[in-house]
């Protein structure tokens, strides 16, 4: 007999009390959609009204469910209970436990435990996981009288191993996948695992890349959610951008995992999440030390140190990790690029399944740049692709983190989860977009500067219910990050040592208080998953510039619900259809500049999908999906001005295929279409700038058994507008790259060529009206920073 704590259910139900009986909830939940019309006239009164249905169930279903368990007293039921591990005793999130007779299932939970009352004595389970090998297991009566420990292997990837499970989002299997077909050497290569995701760097290799996807210029974050090991990557009310993401403190070696999903469908992911989410997770235990060395063109050297400090078999893991970069580029104006990464982290398995994980870690990096550069000045020989108009660009930055992660065992049940993190962060740069437009005398170079605290913390509660046939997954969290920003400046600068113009000073602080629950109800081959998400945001701005102190204050909250549905008829096939609404808050400067006024945009999406194992080996998924964003206001951090930015719309299609051709090679191909359009402009006005509708990602890798392996990869992107009317054409590229690795013993030996065919491309493209020192009129046009050329390097690796 399997008795339900109460005691433990009511710290869920204090918080899901919070967020759903405050006044007038059920008027925001009935009243929200239909304001959708005033921002989207083209949806239709019926649907509408379908849409206002489906979210009053989705509140009234929720607090229902959630407050009638504590009506389960008793449940009959023969258990089975355990745990998956790794060979280190590390838990394994999302294995997969099947019966023979495929009738009943589970999977891990991020503890690796699971519970399942659907099973039998004399039942064969197979547990698998992608990089393990697949265990059988025949039950005996012993393994329902206490939880059972079910070790897992390493084994090569092999696609008969996975598994389409009843979760969310299956997709996730997608990156572990290509994270262990091809490993990655620089943060750059981490965000490219996302499929569909295009990256751009356009300042010397140290500033925040520009981010492609679903249609969207993201800039360097404004629309995508990222995180490492719970500690927020995109900067609020940042100098140089909205949610500007500067991922370069992460060490590659170290990602453990990468979850990601497109869409703005998760309750637990909060501001940014319009377009989709990263989240990496890092290593607990690496399994061998291990140093490497690498040395290519352009006088370019990177190396890797990390270190395992404890032995295996431990409760107890612990490392240090090191990375460190130099190059000059291969720009005719060296780029004295470096950067250092330092990194440690301690994880303790504690009595009771609890776990305890400390990290810290620091990076610096600076840089020269060249910038952007005109085509009319490559035209006319006044420079080459590789030049620059001014060379005076570059900066500097720096990120110290700490983040302590908790995990509480309550019960075989439930347990919560906690972190608290803080990160200090610097940051200063120099360009000039515009050369002589404003300042035909001392050029326009700006200098854009910020000092940052951040302070965060956060707490979810999980539960899991089995009442009869049903399985039920809940988990409510709360949480707090506060960004206090001192002297944001902007100013015109000459040669980097000279400021010519303050235009913009004054420290920023903002919080965000939230609240989600999130609840999944398993009912045989359904899972309906609601969730709603409630954020309160406080933007505070003193304008260091004038000469009377004043604090410019706006607040607001945001309801953004969600409701997805997933139906796997078997192990492999899933058919899902996802909606929700999601933001991204504002610049700080826009909201007090606006008076509160559109201070968090919404966006609204639906997404509607499969995925199939047509064959064992054979792993197809694709997608149709919609998103709408509202009317926002744009804090432009280059010219210290607000620009307001209208309704758009955004329809595509996603496709993904991943084929194992034989147990050496493997084939992976990802395509995605997306047409994108400003709502309230002309036709032929309307083009979104820079959004790509047609990209693809993908290549071929081997894997013998005697040690070499290698991959053959590349990317397209279409010719896309660069601006409103589509006058200037970014220009589209295709790219391969190439690796081949040979392993003796414990060495590593890797030849990595990036641009194998060394393909004249445009990296980061923008439409920008700039002058030139002897010209006497601006002009617009296509302004670029050149892709890299056919890049050698020779690697070692050495396992101890």
């Amino acid at each position: 007999m399997l008795w339900i704590n109460a005691a433990a259910v009511r710290p869920a139900l204090s918080i899901i009390q919070a967020l759903f009986l405050f006044p007038g909830i059920e008027k925001a939940a009935a009243g929200f959609l239909p304001s959708i019309s005033v921002y989207a006239p083209e949806l239709t009164i019926g649907r509408l009204k379908a849409y206002r249905i489906i979210v009053i169930i989705m509140y009234k279903y929720l607090l229902l469910v959630c407050l009638s368990l504590l009506a389960f007293s008793s449940l009959h039921a023969q258990i089975l209970q355990g745990k998956v591990v790794d060979k280190n005793g590390i838990p394994v999130q999302d294995a997969y436990i099947l019966s023979n007779d495929v009738s009943q299932h589970t999977h891990t939970n991020e503890l690796g435990a699971f519970k399942h009352d659907g099973f039998q004595p004399g039942d064969t389970l197979k547990i698998s996981f992608i990089g393990f090998s697949t265990q059988s297991l025949v039950l005996e009566s012993k393994d329902f009288s206490e939880p059972m420990v079910i070790t897992l292997r390493e084994a090569p990837i092999n696609l008969d191993q996975v598994v389409i499970s009843n979760q969310n989002n299956s997709l996730n299997q997608i990156s572990q996948i290509d994270l262990r077909n091809n490993p990655v050497n620089s943060s750059q290569e981490i965000l490219r695992k996302i499929p569909g995701l295009f990256i751009a760097q356009h300042a010397g290799g140290g500033k925040a890349e520009q981010i492609f996807l679903r249609g969207f210029d993201i800039d360097h974050g404004t629309d995508i959610n990222i995180s490492v090991d719970g500690m927020p990557v995109n900067m609020v009310s940042h100098a140089h951008g909205q949610g500007y993401s500067d991922l370069h403190f992460l060490i590659p070696e170290t990602v453990e995992r990468v979850d990601f999903s497109k869409g703005p469908y998760y309750a637990d992911k909060g501001n940014f999440t319009t377009a989709g989410y990263i989240e990496f997770q890092t290593k607990e235990r690496l399994g061998s030390s291990m140093a490497s060395v690498e040395y290519g063109q352009f006088n370019s050297t990177r190396t890797v140190g990390m270190f395992d400090l404890l032995p295996a078999g431990s409760d107890h893991q612990a490392y240090i990790a090191g990375e460190y970069i130099l190059t000059d580029g291969p720009f005719e104006s060296s780029q004295h690029f470096n950067r250092i990464n330092l990194m440690g982290k301690y994880t303790v398995n504690l009595p009771g399944n609890d776990k305890l994980s400390i990290q810290a870690s620091h990076f610096d990096s600076k840089w020269d740049a060249s910038g952007q550069i005109p085509q009319r000045a490559v035209d006319a020989g006044i420079i080459t692709r590789f030049g620059a108009i001014d060379d005076t660009e570059g900066g500097f930055t720096s990120r110290s983190n700490i983040a302590i992660n908790h995990t509480r065992n309550i019960d075989g049940n439930s347990f919560i989860k906690s972190n608290a993190f803080y990160s200090h962060y610097d940051f200063e740069l120099f360009s000039n977009f515009t050369f002589f437009l404003e300042d035909p005398v001392n050029g326009d170079q700006i200098r854009q500067v910020e000092d940052r605290n951040i302070f965060g913390l956060q707490s979810v509660y999980h539960r899991q219910f089995e009442p009869g046939d049903m399985d039920i997954d809940l988990q409510a969290g709360l949480g707090l990050r506060y960004d206090q920003i001192n002297d944001n400046q902007l100013a015109r600068t000459a040669n980097r040592k000279t400021t010519l113009e303050e235009i913009a000073r004054g420290d920023i602080n903002e919080s965000n208080l939230y609240g989600f629950v999130n609840s999944e109800f398993e009912i045989g081959n359904f899972l309906i998953n609601p969730g709603v998400r409630l954020d309160y945001l406080k933007f505070d701005y003193v304008d260091n510039l004038t000469t009377a102190y004043r604090t410019l204050s706006e607040g607001k909250a945001i309801v953004s619900p969600k409701l997805n549905f997933m139906y796997n008829p078997s192990p492999f096939w899933q058919i899902f259809l996802k909606s929700g609404m999601g933001f991204h808050s504002n610049d700080t400067r826009v909201v007090v500049a606006r008076s509160g006024e559109q201070i968090l945009p919404a966006a609204y999406g639906v997404d509607l999908g499969t995925v199939w194992k047509p064959l064992p080996r054979l792993w197809f998924n694709t997608a149709l999906w919609y998103l709408y964003l509202q009317q926002e206001f744009v804090y432009v951090g280059d010219a210290g001005i607000v620009e307001p930015s209208g309704k758009t719309r955004r329809t595509g299609i996603d496709f993904g295929l991943r084929y194992q051709i034989s147990d050496r090679f493997f084939l992976d191909s990802d395509i995605n279409y997306t047409f994108a359009r400003a709502i309230e402009e002309p036709e032929g006005a309307n083009y979104i700038p820079l959004a790509p509708d047609l990209t693809a990602v993908g290549g071929i890798v081997y894997q013998s058994k005697g040690g070499f392996s290698g991959g053959l990869r590349y990317r397209y992107i279409k010719d896309r507008p660069a601006n409103e009317d589509g006058s200037i054409t970014a220009i589209g590229y295709f790219i391969t790259d190439l690796n081949a690795n040979y392993t003796w013993n414990k060495t590593t030996f890797s030849l990595i060529i990036d641009n194998l065919f060394d393909t004249e491309w445009n990296e980061a493209q923008f439409a920008t009206e700039s002058r030139l020192r002897n010209e006497d009129a601006p002009i617009e046009e296509l302004h670029y920073t050149p892709g890299t050329p056919f890049f050698l390097r020779g690697k070692v690796s050495f396992r101890f």
